[in-house]
């Protein structure tokens, strides 16, 4: 009997598609190919009806599929069979240090997408977190290129399972909303290749991701969406992306460009460039009539667009023409599940005074929950990742269904308006009387719960703005030290997804970054403050004391959020700890940190060798054992610098992790293998990487901050 193997058969199998699509493309007429390069509606491309080739179906977001958006506008399109799951921002599965549970995520959000029949999900977005002002930071994994990268590729082989293609996103450099839609980025080539591209190499490379949407920006000159450096040089020609590149909405500037450098299909852009609409807009489209005039002159070859057809089919015959495409489902128990041990696992304690937390659920007493936080939808808003949830359970509903034996007593203590886009709508609400009510709860409480941080409203954690300051909104922090003169027994449950400044750090006696966690919020925070689940959630990016601390800031509005024409990304590689650390500006929490119910030790750490070559893995291996009273999981974490180089680098970067659960009492052991060509340098004089000989010191700790040991290793 002949047995092909698994890898031989993807190969004839991917002959026999590319056959077909020669065929296929053979038939077309240039008009009917032109069509397949731009939309039809707010969110399809066409097909081909008298082939049988379908129209391609793409919707919002990385943390939910998005409500039915009507054909051409913006409305919803009120269905009443379009509520899902959603899923906790992805802030909070990088959190999680888990990437297991990145797979689960996938697998789960592409399944619904697939129910909803929808052919390219638009996420996960991976660019850097860059300074806390960014509104869509919530959106993102952190400050880590290599976070980012290890929790992305399974996100992406869990979408694309269901025959649902991710579409990663921003490519590239859009690390700010405000002015995003024109500001040029300048960034050194190091810059661009050691910090803001590898998550989206590792996408396309690992994670063999289906499409790819290109950022609103320019770089160096030339918008991203059609900018022959990242489209064509870097993605489709080094990485051998073989995908669609596909337009934010409304990020077409330019028919020759858009035609030239590496775009394929043309989302949003309306007749004047913006994303409205008028009469026939989709023809007059950058890639539709412009192009299909410029193909007819032969200004442009046709090869040119057969390429765009060809990446197109591809996609079609990996989705919606795919004979095996599993049917998908939605709202179902299992997905709930996966969002609500996410939720749980992404949660991050950063201070707990006297054993705060967890809040026993048997004791008969008054717990105070006060703050908008605690009762605020926060799956809608936020712009296009807005959800229409089949449920969402507050914080408040939350500890209500917990602490039977508690008495709670709410008061929103301030407010914020209703979320809409583009503009903050005030309360009305009499912000004296809030925070009267407020107190006087606090002064008949055992314990406060305040439930604060940021919401998804305009200028908070949104879409196309950023925050215009670095600390909580709403009169929160007057509020809280307020309520701290009447009751010092306060533990703050901050909601964001973003840091913020917390100038009452020493007055309150705990702390808990808690994130954006849809339709489970409430259970999941009850989960963790009730000590059901230990948390186990690492800061996927630096809390600075002060926005002057973060890197971007401290070199003045050139540098973020430049001058409304171009910005230069002064502090170069030293994003997030990366700057902290090697320029000795204490964060107020650190990159990496996060507080647990028990205690964690780790032993006997040590690396297999002491001297290595290029292309060796260095195993890292050690002892994690649990001191305490409580199951729990602790993420180890290894960082990698190079003394004394040549260039100027990071004294420490994250080059591998593993979260390690241990049994109250007992031991567990873990292995962490790092390959030493990834401690190379993008090497700007030959444009390629460079492995520098000589020493280096890698750290082990559970934190970018709190290192347990340093071992000197050499690279021969």
């Amino acid at each position: 009997m002949l047995v092909i193997s698994t890898k031989a058969q993807e190969n004839k199998n991917s002959k026999s598609i590319e056959a077909k699509i020669d065929a296929i493309i053979s038939s077309l007429t240039l008009e009917e190919k032109v069509a397949m390069c731009h939309a039809q509606s707010k969110f399809s491309s066409p097909g081909v009806e008298r082939l049988g080739i379908p129209e391609l179906w793409m919707s919002d977001g990385p943390h939910g599929v998005r409500g039915e958006i009507n054909w051409d506008n913006w409305g919803y399109a009120n269905w009443t069979n379009d509520s899902i799951t959603a899923f906790p921002a992805l802030t909070c599965l990088a959190s999680t240090f888990n990437p297991k549970l990145a797979k689960d995520y996938g697998i789960s959000i592409g399944e619904e997408a697939r129910y909803r029949k929808k052919d390219v999900l638009l996420g996960p977005g991976v660019n850097m977190y860059r300074t806390p002002l960014n509104g869509r930071n919530f959106e993102y994994m952190g400050e880590d290129p290599y976070l980012a990268s290890k929790m992305v590729v399974p996100y992406i082989q869990g979408v694309q399972q269901n025959g649902v293609a991710a579409c990663v996103k921003h490519y590239a450099l859009n690390n700010q909303e405000l002015w995003r839609g024109h500001i040029n980025v300048e960034v050194s080539d190091r810059a661009l290749h050691e910090i803001y591209l590898p998550a989206f190499k590792a996408a396309v490379e690992e994670g063999k991701v289906w499409s790819i949407m290109g950022s609103y920006n320019q770089f160096r000159g030339q918008f991203c969406c059609h900018n022959d450096l990242l489209l064509n040089k870097i993605l489709k020609k080094d990485w051998n992306f073989d995908g669609v590149v596909i337009t934010d909405w409304g990020g077409a500037h330019d028919t020759k460009q858009a035609a030239l450098n590496g775009l394929d299909i043309e989302m949003g852009t309306g007749t004047d460039g913006l994303t409205t609409s008028t009469k026939n807009a989709y023809d007059s489209y950058y890639l539709a009539n412009p192009f299909l005039k410029m193909l007819k002159s032969g200004e442009i070859k046709e090869e040119i667009l057969n390429d765009k057809v060809r990446r197109i089919l591809r996609l079609m015959f990996r989705t919606n023409m795919h004979q095996d495409r599993t049917l998908g489902r939605i709202n179902n128990q299992e997905h709930i599940d996966v969002a609500r041990k996410i939720a749980g696992e992404g949660i991050v304690l950063l201070k707990n005074e006297a054993s705060f937390f967890p809040i026993n659920t048997s004791k008969k007493i008054t717990i105070a929950v006060i703050g908008e936080n605690a009762t605020k939808s926060m799956t809608i808003g936020g712009g296009s990742s807005e959800l229409k949830a089949l449920n969402e359970i507050t914080p408040l509903d939350g500890l209500k269904n917990r602490y039977k034996n508690a008495i709670i007593i709410h008061a929103k203590g301030y407010a914020s308006g209703p979320s809409a886009y583009g503009r903050v709508i005030p309360s009305t609400l009499d912000a004296n009387q809030l925070k009267k009510e407020a107190i006087e709860a606090a002064s008949k409480a055992d314990i406060v719960l305040f439930f604060g941080g940021l919401n998804k409203n305009h200028l908070q954690d949104c879409e196309g703005v950023d925050r215009t300051e670095y600390k909580l909104p709403f009169g929160q922090d007057e509020l809280l030290n307020e309520l701290l003169k009447v009751n010092s027994n306060i533990g703050v449950v901050l909601v964001s997804g973003n840091a913020v400044e917390i100038p009452w750090i020493s007055k309150v006696k705990a702390i808990m970054q808690t994130w954006y966690l849809g339709s489970v919020a409430g259970d999941a925070i009850a989960d963790v403050i009730s000590g059901d689940v230990n948390p186990s959630g690492k800061l996927p990016f630096s809390f600075p004391k002060k926005l002057s601390d973060n890197a971007a800031h401290s070199f003045g509005e050139l540098s973020y959020p430049g001058d409304n024409v171009n910005q230069y990304y002064k502090e170069d590689i030293l994003v997030g700890y990366r700057w902290h650390d090697t320029k000795k500006i204490k964060a107020l929490f650190a990159f990496g940190e996060g507080l647990s119910y028990t205690t964690f030790e780790l032993s006997k750490l040590d690396s297999d060798k002491k001297v290595y070559s290029e292309n060796e893995a260095i195993t890292i291996s050690g002892i994690v054992s649990n001191k305490g009273n409580l199951d729990g999981s602790e993420v180890v974490q290894v960082y990698i610098g190079k003394l004394n180089s040549k260039v100027s680098r990071a004294e420490k970067e994250l080059k591998g992790f593993q979260k390690v659960e241990v049994k109250k009492g007992g031991n567990g052991t873990f292995k962490i293998s790092i390959d030493t060509n990834s401690l190379s340098f993008y090497d700007e004089s030959i444009s390629n990487w460079n492995l520098e000989k000589g020493d280096y010191m890698i750290y082990i700790g559970n934190s970018s901050s709190n290192i347990s040991k340093k071992i000197k290793i050499s690279i021969q």
